[in-house]
């Protein structure tokens, strides 16, 4: 829980976001390249993808471009690998 103001509580709990409801659509229609992706929000301020988005989206391609938007405007465009640097990937596992 994160104190955003006198009186208001915002909960994150482990939902699915948008970034992984798009990933997730992709696969199930047979896609699992993936280029880029962008987030856009209606707010002053740049979104960013959760750390669970970040992950699900590094198995797929951790150098995937991102791209960051506003309604209003703003924009910022990165990479997948600056946002999650030392993702946890398949081969990890493989010994």
């Amino acid at each position: 829980m994160s104190d955003i103001g006198p009186g208001d509580e915002e909960l994150i709990g482990l939902t699915v976001c948008a970034e992984r409801t798009a990933a997730f659509a992709a696969v199930n229609a047979g896609d699992t390249a993936f280029d880029a992706i962008a987030v856009v929000i209606d707010d002053e301020r740049l979104p960013t993808p959760c750390g669970a988005c970040r992950q699900v989206l590094a198995e797929f391609s951790p150098d995937m471009r991102v791209i960051l938007a506003t309604t209003g405007g703003k924009r910022k465009v990165t990479t997948l690998g600056e946002l999650l640097p030392d993702p946890f990937l398949p081969e990890n596992l493989r010994r």
